[in-house]
């Protein structure tokens, strides 16, 4: 695929095949933009901007991010194997990729964790936030998902309302070289989905240990959640189920299960 003129378009070609990795100087949202052009694109492909006016988060967010200072990305991803009962592997694969490409940063000691379904934390703090978004087919099979993430790299101070934002500048005090960062984002996270696309029931199971292994509060102790209504109870992470299925126990040993939307982490 040959280079974007930047003066024309904006941006530029990072890399091309087979994982083409796209970077537009601004854009309204990377997710936006990548449905808008998903029938034209190939598995694998990236698209990042600098800039973004209009990033969305989970739950209706915005999204915080200085331009140029941190990551705003979608990924392209075809399952071949996957059925929409199963699609919360999607979620998982994509959070463990972005995980695994953080944890090499860290301090020594530091990991990160998954907050459910899908955000990843740096201790108690928010270090990424993702948007997975997947189209239907008319044989009700998965055609295709947007995996979209913002990874705060090296903003230095946050002004919006989001209650613990942080960025690995931050916890590291390093500048980081972001479109490198940015390939090790893209090759980790299709790595991670093509090892989950299969038909291997041991490697989906492999894959899911891992995540349930990393999930943030996973760790038999009661936590505050909050429902929609306001009710604020406490309980213990049992599991999460292949369509993303929450289940959580309460204080009178009572299994609770709740879809994304339905109950939230008291941070």
């Amino acid at each position: 695929m040959p280079p974007m003129n930047d003066s024309a378009a904006g941006g530029c070609m990072l890399r091309g095949e087979p994982h083409p990795v796209e970077i537009a100087a601004s854009l309204t949202s990377t997710n936006t933009v990548m449905k808008e052009r998903a029938a034209t694109l190939p598995h694998g492909y990236t698209l990042a901007a600098r800039s973004q006016t209009a990033g969305r988060g989970q739950r209706g967010n915005s999204w915080e991010s200085l331009p140029g200072r941190n990551l705003t990305f979608s990924i392209l991803l075809r399952p071949e194997h996957i059925a929409p009962a199963r699609h919360f592997v999607i979620s998982e694969a994509v959070a463990l990729g972005i995980a695994g490409v953080i944890d090499r940063y860290l301090p020594q000691g530091m990991t990160t964790a998954i907050k459910w379904p899908n955000d990843i934390y740096a201790g108690d703090r928010k270090i990424c936030g993702i948007l997975i978004e997947h189209t239907l087919g008319t044989c009700s099979c998965i055609t295709y998902t947007v995996a979209g993430a913002g990874v705060n790299i090296n903003q230095e101070r946050f002004c919006s309302d989001a209650p613990n934002p942080v960025s690995l500048r931050q916890i590291t005090g390093v500048e980081y070289e972001l479109d490198t960062l940015l390939s090790e984002f893209a090759d980790n996270i299709i790595g991670e989905f093509e090892g989950a696309d299969t038909t291997d029931a041991a490697a989906a199971e492999a894959l899911h240990r891992r995540f349930m292994a990393r999930m943030w509060r996973n760790d038999g102790a009661m936590h505050p959640f909050r429902l929609p209504s306001g009710e604020v109870f406490m309980a213990s992470v049992a599991s999460v189920a292949p369509d993303g299925r929450l289940t959580l126990v309460d204080r009178d040993g009572v299994a609770r299960h709740f879809y994304f939307k339905e109950v939230a982490f008291v941070l």
